[in-house]
């Protein structure tokens, strides 16, 4: 199912392992043209291209952003966390394809991740015990067919599926949190 763009849980596509992008070409910056409309009017602040549709390993990331006049994504393509932290922290988390809840998650509070730019680059980004490490991780999870329920117990999981069944049936779209 989507809405607005946004695939909603629980379509397979999310569940679906993502393929490299090989080429960047025209297709793929119109995709991330595309992937920047719909986060931000949604109002979210990363989104993986699964949750378009698309089964490639791309993301973009901004939660820096206050209005359209400062809004500039992050572009990764290929992303891969190459360093981690043993320390886990816990952290709210929403997502865009599971409206209307938030989900206590805990992540590595440090992560240091690789990936190209549109323009073939890699780059790297560093982050540590805010909302860009947990952004980071909780994209690349979607490139790898993982969402906020596997990364819950499973009373945590039931409980968070019930309460996203609810929201909606209560008409909760993306970026919607509870």
């Amino acid at each position: 199912m989507e809405m607005n763009d946004i695939v909603l849980s629980p379509d397979p596509r999310l569940r679906e392992e993502c393929a490299p992008v090989e080429e960047i070409g025209p297709e793929l910056v119109e995709l991330v043209e595309r992937m920047k409309r719909d986060m931000f009017e949604s109002g979210g602040c990363g989104l993986a291209a699964p949750q378009v549709g698309e089964l490639i390993q791309l993301v973009i990331i901004d939660v820096d952003y206050t209005s359209a006049d400062d809004y500039d994504p992050y572009v990764l393509i290929n992303p891969v966390i190459v360093e981690q932290s043993d320390t886990k922290v816990p952290y709210n988390e929403g997502c865009l394809s599971i409206p209307g809840i938030t989900c206590e998650i805990e992540r590595p509070d440090h992560v240091v991740v690789e990936a190209e730019n549109l323009d073939g680059e890699l780059m790297r980004y560093e982050a540590t015990g805010d909302i860009m490490c947990v952004c980071l991780q909780h994209e690349i999870d979607h490139l790898h067919g993982i969402t906020m329920f596997e990364r819950l117990g499973p009373r945590e999981r039931m409980h968070a599926m019930r309460s996203y069944q609810e929201a909606l049936a209560n008409g909760a779209k993306p970026g919607d949190t509870e």
